[in-house]
């Protein structure tokens, strides 16, 4: 599993490229080549030139040589280089980048449960693929440029050198002035391109947000409403985007400008020097052919310059907002947990939420390997956090929790949440099949035994009268099935998963009276030999329990068996007598 990714775009990149390094070295020497092929083809179009102006019609067998070899240069040479490239191309790229989006999706699923609440989903996917896509246009697109471009320069540089030094010192110095300008305008484009990234990640996780209620929005008829609040988000990325195209217009503008300077300084001096005799007519062709080609090289390259600032901008952007440290670690020398009796102890627990109150202090409780026991108590009280504790969702703030003997910060997550089912209030399925939807609790599990655990879980009944059955698509949250039915499927779910541990959330509580009374029969069978764990908002479902912790402000304040509290005649007997239609009050 990816626990670590690093969170410095360069290492980032290297940490991906590291496995391909010879790939990464044939690729820079190719693109290095690439920049050489144009000055040696304008040497060649000079040396053309200047033979044909000394050879007469009778004498022309050298011109075919050097006719061949620009050929040569252009057929081979130069097509070679490029194809080659360009088949590193198809077989790298593909795999790398999506070596990134996978390692990076892994990376993010261990965030924690904050990190989930914080950010919103369509966000979050947003940015691991615009991280994936600004890292191809990086390494790929730009790269390839900048060393042509590296190349091109040097070799541009000797040539002039090599004609006359008065065009080394220009070509030199019109670069310095080019590039300084270019570089110093480029590093504005990396805030104004950051702003564009940031605002367009915004929206569509505001777009995704709104779109993932749209139930909502139909029963509060706020169709304009949300219109109206999106052309907010709509008129923050406009503006952001025509800032920074307009900032690129004008760049581009005085770019142009420098490179027609540069051409009219290179074709005044070819004159005077030519006037003096202290250049040839295939001069003229080597210096302008080379001049062109490094002023088209120059502005495309910082044109790629304003690309990769922009990538840059997003890149980052979207890499400071994933790869943020886990909360929760598995440990270097983490063991996988093995449970055999299933017994939970809270040694001294000190829990408060980031920002929050302090909700548990000094909190010790064992819960014995087998006993079923429910959670009560108003909401807020604590009953949730004690469950996520145990899932190890959050961490402590001190003391421990071990099952079985075991601390849970000593075993690996993966292992604690194998051992654990856990039926929530409000199951959330995936846009699949109920078959695999089902499958989920046991990846390995046969047709058979996901059927068995929907009759177990009163499900089969209504997936059987559907018309696509068990390859019914749920909809994205499982949105097509009714909520009785998202619980009939993730009681199926913890069924055939059959954990030592068992969590429920309320997990009938939508369900007819008539379904719930058969469910509460599997349920029951699907307890023995584990030790379960009951949030409980309906108290009529604990009378079975073996025991049942009362909570109020982070304390277990009762603990007994249903009739030990009311006996008591405590917090629990309050609780039982104010209960209407079998539900908890409001505290």
């Amino acid at each position: 599993m990816t626990n670590r990714l690093p969170n410095r775009l360069s290492s980032f990149t290297w940490h991906f490229l590291k496995p391909y390094r010879n790939i990464v070295i044939l690729f820079i020497l190719l693109a290095l080549l690439a920049g050489f092929w144009g000055p040696f083809n304008s040497l060649l179009i000079k040396s053309f030139i200047n033979t044909l102006a000394a050879t007469t019609t009778q004498d022309i067998s050298s011109l075919y040589w050097i006719a061949g070899l620009l050929v040569l240069n252009f057929i081979v040479f130069d097509n070679v280089t490029w194809r080659t490239l360009g088949y590193l191309n198809y077989k790298y790229e593909a795999v790398i980048k999506n070596q990134i989006i996978s390692q990076t999706f892994e990376y993010v699923l261990g965030g924690s449960t904050q990190f989930f609440q914080d950010n919103l989903s369509g966000r979050i996917a947003d940015q691991i693929t615009t991280l994936a896509d600004n890292l191809e246009i990086i390494l790929h697109r730009v790269s390839v440029d900048f060393l042509r471009g590296a190349s091109l320069l040097v070799v541009s540089f000797i040539t002039a050198y090599y004609v006359n030094a008065l065009f080394f010192y220009i070509l030199f110095l019109w670069f310095i002035a080019f590039a300084s300008f270019s570089i110093w305008m480029s590093a504005q484009l990396v805030h104004k391109s950051h702003d564009h990234a940031s605002s367009e990640s915004q929206l569509s996780g505001q777009l995704v947000d709104s779109l993932a209620n749209q139930s909502n929005i139909r029963i509060f008829s706020r169709k304009i409403y949300e219109v109206e609040r999106m052309n907010h988000f709509f008129r923050l990325v406009q503006r952001a985007f025509q800032r920074k195209e307009l900032f690129i217009v004008l760049l581009c503008c005085a770019q142009g400008g420098m490179i027609a300077v540069m051409m009219g300084l290179a074709s005044f001096t070819l004159i005077h020097l030519y006037s003096k005799g202290l250049v040839s007519i295939g001069d003229f062709a080597l210096i302008l052919g080379i001049s062109m080609e490094l002023g088209h090289m120059m502005w495309y390259t910082m044109y790629q310059v304003d690309q990769f600032n922009q990538a840059l901008g997003k890149a980052k952007q979207s890499l400071n907002a994933l790869v943020i440290p886990h909360e929760i670690k598995n440990k270097n020398n983490a063991s996988q947990l093995v449970v055999t009796q299933g017994k939970i102890e809270f040694s001294k627990v000190k829990f408060h939420y980031q920002g929050g109150y302090s909700l548990f202090q000094n909190k010790s409780v064992t819960i014995a390997g087998g006993q079923k026991v429910g959670l009560v108590g108003y909401s807020g009280s604590g009953k949730s956090t004690f469950v996520n504790l145990i899932l190890r969702l959050y961490e402590l703030v001190d003391g421990e929790i071990l099952i079985d003997g075991q601390n849970l910060s000593d075993v690996t997550q993966e292992s604690l949440r194998q051992a654990i089912a856990m039926i929530p209030q409000d199951p959330t399925l995936f846009h699949r099949s109920l078959m695999d939807n089902i499958r989920y609790g046991k990846t390995e599990a046969s047709d058979e035994e996901v059927i068995l655990a929907s009759k177990k879980a009163h499900a089969h009944e209504f997936i059987s009268l559907l018309p696509e059955g068990y390859e019914t698509l749920v909809g994205e949250r499982g949105v097509k099935l009714s909520g009785g039915q998202r619980q009939r499927i993730a009681i199926a779910r913890a069924i055939l998963k059959n954990a030592p541990i068992l969590m429920l959330d309320e997990a009938t509580s939508q369900l007819d009276s008539i379904t719930e009374s058969n469910i509460q029969d599997s349920l029951w069978i699907l307890m023995q030999g584990k030790t379960t764990l009951i949030v409980a908002h309906r108290l009529s479902t604990l009378l079975q329990m073996d025991r049942i912790l009362v909570f109020d402000k982070g304390h277990i304040v009762e603990d007994g068996t249903h009739h030990e509290l009311l006996n008591l005649g405590g917090l629990y007997k309050t609780l039982w007598d104010a209960q209407v239609g079998g539900f908890l009050p409001e505290e």
